[in-house]
């Protein structure tokens, strides 16, 4: 596990008596987490009844071993297995159940040689998946400024993409995270400096997205997932920005032989926000697969 202890892998999973009710866990169902991350979520499902069964997959090698540690004590009712969600082979007609809690966890963020967060400094990574070849240092010193600027603008809803590719195209090469996110404060006017989100932090999820391609990958996920879910089966998606819900949303009501369970996306009550903070953003979707 390259050295990672396996309890700074462990997350609280968020909306976890919403996301056990949506699924409606059953005994002896079969039921697959897509990003099993340290396995909070997955842990939840298989306690939720009676020999319930699961396959647990995650593209971060250090998440599927922390996982494989979490829940070891289930032996052979879970299966563990490494593959970015949208690459996982899907079998019709084989699950109970779906789960993906989508974005990055704060272990990716808490570790800083992951290339994650400006926190620390650290090499331009942002790799979820290690064996790709891609890094945010490739995009940033590699692609033109037009590119730069339609990612930022398009993945991270930032207004001023093209003032910020341009400093940043005038500046690089760029080697840390906190070189780029410096560069980036000093693209924006004053006013935008000291607001309630560091200036940074738009371009940051922009560059995660790009290298992790990570709204192409939803897409296929859903639909190759649905397709894996016996009728009457759940799938249940939490999302923590609008452009992954705008896809989860669109993505569940367009696909035939679904029926979409949630009007609006399921949210975290105060006293889950209280005392997890990462839950404010998060947003659950649930869909049923029509008998």
């Amino acid at each position: 596990m390259q050295g990672i202890e396996a309890q700074e892998f462990f997350h609280v999973p968020v909306l976890s008596g919403e996301v056990i009710e949506g699924l409606a866990v059953r005994p002896g169902g079969y039921y697959l987490d897509a990003t099993v991350g340290g396995g909070g979520h997955s842990r939840l499902i298989l306690e939720a009844a009676a020999n319930v069964r699961l396959m647990a997959v995650d593209q971060d090698e250090d998440a599927l071993a922390a996982a494989q540690q979490h829940l070891a004590e289930y032996g052979e009712r879970v299966q563990f297995n490494y593959s970015n969600f949208a690459k996982y082979k899907f079998t019709p007609n084989t699950f109970d159940g779906i789960l993906a809690d989508l974005g990055v966890s704060s272990y990716h963020l808490d570790q800083p040689e992951r290339g994650f967060s400006f926190r620390h400094t650290a090499n331009l990574d942002m790799r979820m998946d290690r064996g790709r070849s891609l890094t945010a240092a490739d995009v940033i010193n590699d692609w033109d400024e037009a590119e730069l600027a339609e990612i930022f603008f398009k993945y991270g809803e930032e207004r001023l993409s093209r003032r910020i590719a341009r400093r940043i195209v005038e500046k690089r090469p760029f080697h840390t995270t906190t070189e780029l996110a410096e560069a980036i404060t000093y693209a924006v006017p004053p006013k935008y400096r000291y607001g309630r989100i560091h200036p940074a932090t738009r371009v940051f999820q922009a560059l995660r997205i790009a290298v992790n391609d990570e709204l192409k990958a939803l897409e296929t996920f859903l639909d190759q997932a649905t397709n894996a879910l016996v009728p009457g089966g759940r799938i249940a998606i939490i999302s923590f920005h609008s452009l992954e819900d705008r896809i989860v949303k669109h993505g569940l009501r367009n696909l035939p032989l679904m029926k979409v369970l949630t009007k609006k996306p399921i949210t975290a009550q105060e006293e889950e926000i209280a005392h997890n903070p990462r839950s404010r953003s998060a947003k659950l979707r649930i869909a049923e697969k029509i008998e």
